[in-house]
């Protein structure tokens, strides 16, 4: 009998983990379209609480993404009121990011949104198989957690 198609690209391990991602990422996708929202929009927002108030440059380097599309970016979270750019209070000549109410509030939402997203992701799995998930994730990912 042949072997399956493709039987030993989706034995790697790197194959499994990038179809895993691609799920949890189309999943957690959904949820924040739920809130009007997209990643990248939750991935600054997030950054931007824990940062601020944060120097524009600073808050492109802290998430990865480029100066241009961090302008997009942040343009759409503020005409929607949800973050303001000022002078930065440490250096008058940069732009300083900073979380509105509105901002926290549906921070708070698209993190429930992916919570559930992820939770839906890792629902085959038990607590004790997720937290051992994790650990091991962390571990292979080159990060810190």
């Amino acid at each position: 009998m042949a072997e399956a198609p493709l039987s030993a690209i989706r034995s790697l391990p790197s194959w499994l983990l990038g179809r895993a991602a691609a799920r949890g990422r189309t999943l957690v996708a959904g949820a924040l379209a739920a809130e009007g929202q997209k990643m990248w929009h939750h991935v600054v927002l997030s950054a931007v609480r824990d940062l601020q108030p944060v120097a524009q440059a600073d808050l492109g380097r802290s998430v990865g993404l480029d100066p241009k599309d961090l302008v997009g970016v942040l343009n759409d979270l503020q005409s929607a009121g949800h973050v303001v750019r000022a002078p930065d209070p440490r250096d008058r000549r940069k732009n300083a990011v900073s979380l509105t109410g509105e901002g926290a509030r549906l921070l708070g939402r698209c993190e429930k949104a992916a919570g559930e997203a992820n939770d839906e992701l890792l629902a085959p799995l038990t607590a004790a198989e997720r937290d051992q998930f994790m650990g091991l994730l962390i571990r292979i990912s080159g990060t810190d957690g």
